[in-house]
């Protein structure tokens, strides 16, 4: 006796087949770009050097109490020559620290470096009663600093330099006059471009080849 078809055992069509491949095939395409955006965006991140310099706990009063919360100081550079810092508050420290990273990241600035390594010269940087100063050093010097001012530096890709800060332990100062004085730091290549003339009439004859490599 021939069997009878229902409904249940209608067979697919090739259309059918064909869109449930195209829907398969459009899930496993969608896998990929996520997971592309994912690998690159961790590539991004990656790049970035984070630095967590002070986490300080801070209380509000209020009526019944008093309600605590964290806040973080954080600096972000590419050990390429740029570097940012933000400052963060919230309930819990993750929060915070995320918070003040996204600032620091949106406020990175660039700073010329003699030869990849060091300053081109030296300076001094003020932010309130937060002095510092900064000198270039040579070779193998190694990064002569403590503090706040160690941490912008390796995140700024500084190998060689000597720096003191003789104000206020304030990490907020001390990083405020470390960058307020980064942002003075030119390289003879822009003063010759501004003044009009060479890098050799601005460097003596034996630096000229250092400032031509960089």
């Amino acid at each position: 006796m021939a069997r009878t078809q229902g409904s249940g055992d209608r067979p697919r069509s090739p259309g059918d087949r064909s869109r449930g491949g195209e829907g398969g095939d459009r899930e496993r395409r969608g896998r990929g770009r996520g997971d592309g955006d994912r690998q690159s965006r961790d590539r991004d991140e990656s790049e970035f050097v984070e630095k967590l310099v002070s986490i300080n706990r801070v209380a509000k009063v209020v009526k019944g109490g008093r309600r605590f919360g964290f806040a973080a100081l954080v600096v972000v550079g590419d050990r390429k020559g740029r570097v940012g810092y933000g400052s963060g508050k919230a309930r819990e420290v993750p929060e915070a620290i995320r918070k003040a990273t996204e600032q620091a990241r949106r406020a990175m600035v660039r700073v010329p470096l003699r030869e990849s390594r060091t300053l081109h010269h030296d300076i001094i940087g003020h932010y309130g009663a937060g002095e510092v100063i900064m000198r270039a050093a040579p070779a193998g010097t190694g990064i002569i600093a403590g503090g706040p001012m160690r941490a912008i530096f390796e995140a700024l890709g500084v190998q060689d330099v000597v720096a003191k800060s003789v104000g206020t332990s304030n990490p907020h100062n001390m990083i405020k006059a470390t960058f307020e004085a980064l942002g003075r730091v030119v390289s003879p290549r822009a003063v010759a471009q501004r003044r009009g003339k060479k890098v050799s009439e601005i460097l003596g004859r034996r630096e000229v080849g250092a400032e031509v490599r960089e």
